[in-house]
């Protein structure tokens, strides 16, 4: 296919807002999405010490619903969605008959017999249709409601008081990973407590003709508490500092969870099979009989940043590898995530550098997270 052949990206119901704020925009996932409106550092620390505003419209949502809703998410993932209470959230995991990760997910459930799954962007239709397979047989309907969402998010510690103003949903009582139906600035929303930046915050999902009138009112809102709109730039290095795994980097096909360090997610004591359960036994035996590679977290003794990819180095030897980096505008410092021997895993290890370019550049092993936020 040539470059003129190419699919033309997808545009979210605020494509329009974002331009005219003068938004840098990038092709990702196959959507055209804000890279950054401004400074990505002040972006990010905004999101820090006050507040941001994403877009984050390109996520995918897959409902599923009918008498067997639960039983067909227990069979198909590998967590225990039966267990979850209504208006409650779970983080959980789709994976392949090997064992494989297909995507992480969060999974809403909304009523008795309704889930909402929520998929990354690069992995939503794999997901779907891993989903609408893996529903034969059950008395439950898989529907595919990306079109049917927009999907903003406020995040940072004065979230919760620029939602207040606008909303008149209990936020005191709503607890981390959980959702509740409300209405905000005049929009009915799904109002989850959820994030992906490590501070408190809000996802809202919402209409895609509502979310313009959305943005402008939490906008104006935050405008006193010093809220900016946020690009994807920010919301990387965010995720970064709070040590949390992105697909494509920390998770693939080719890792099972307990060689992401997230066997927790795997809950074998369920009800019923499910998709992969054989395999998951098997990796689960390995990894306590001899650890894998181990996700540490890396910071940099000096200024040159690493990048996923490249090699992690110990007496003259690879011993892992970078699955993510950047600049730290929290710490300060190039801060890396990488897959390390089980020997060199342990905080503090010393002798450990980053292969940049032929040089080999040191580094301080720790633990995840770099960045956790007080409470």
């Amino acid at each position: 296919m040539s470059s003129t052949d190419a699919p033309t990206p997808r545009r979210t119901a605020l494509d329009a807002l974002h331009r005219s704020l003068g938004a840098t925009m990038t092709d990702f996932a196959g959507w055209d999405m804000p890279l950054r409106y401004g400074s990505e550092r002040d972006e990010h620390q905004a999101v820090r010490t006050r507040a941001g505003l994403f877009d984050l419209s390109h996520m995918g949502e897959i409902t599923v619903t009918g008498p067997d809703a639960a039983a067909l998410l227990n069979h198909a993932l590998v967590g225990d969605l039966a267990s979850v209470g209504v208006g409650r959230a779970r983080y959980t995991m789709i994976c392949r008959a090997d064992g494989g990760i297909l995507d992480d997910l969060i999974v809403y459930r909304l009523a008795e017999h309704e889930y909402m799954v929520v998929a990354n962007a690069s992995n939503a239709q794999v997901v779907l249709d891993a989903l609408t397979e893996r529903a034969a047989g059950f008395d439950a309907e898989v529907r595919d409601d990306r079109d049917a969402y927009a999907l903003l998010a406020v995040q940072g510690p004065e979230s919760p008081g620029i939602l207040k103003a606008v909303t008149d949903a209990d936020l005191d009582g709503l607890k981390y990973y959980a959702g509740l139906p409300g209405t905000v600035a005049g929009v009915p929303a799904l109002i989850a407590r959820t994030g992906y930046t490590g501070e408190d915050g809000f996802e809202l999902f919402v209409k895609p003709e509502h979310a313009p009138q959305l943005w402008e009112a939490l906008m104006a809102a935050g405008a006193d508490a010093g809220l900016v709109p946020c690009g994807l730039s920010c919301r990387d290095t965010l995720r970064l500092e709070a040590g949390m795994p992105l697909y494509g980097h920390e998770l693939t096909t080719e890792l099972t969870p307990f060689d992401a360090g997230l066997g927790r997610v795997v809950k074998f004591g369920k009800e019923g099979d499910f998709v992969g359960r054989e395999a998951l036994t098997k990796a689960a035996e390995r990894a306590e009989a001899q650890p894998p590679r181990v996700l540490v977290g890396l910071i940099a003794e000096g200024r040159r940043v690493p990048r996923a990819g490249y090699a992690v180095v110990a007496d003259g030897k690879v011993i892992g590898e970078v699955t993510s980096g950047a600049p730290s505008p929290t710490l300060g410092r190039p801060l890396a995530i990488a897959y390390v021997d089980a020997a060199h895993a342990a905080p503090g290890s010393t002798g450990v550098g980053v292969d940049i370019r032929g040089s080999h550049e040191p580094y301080e092993v720790v633990a995840l997270p770099f960045y956790k936020r007080a409470k």
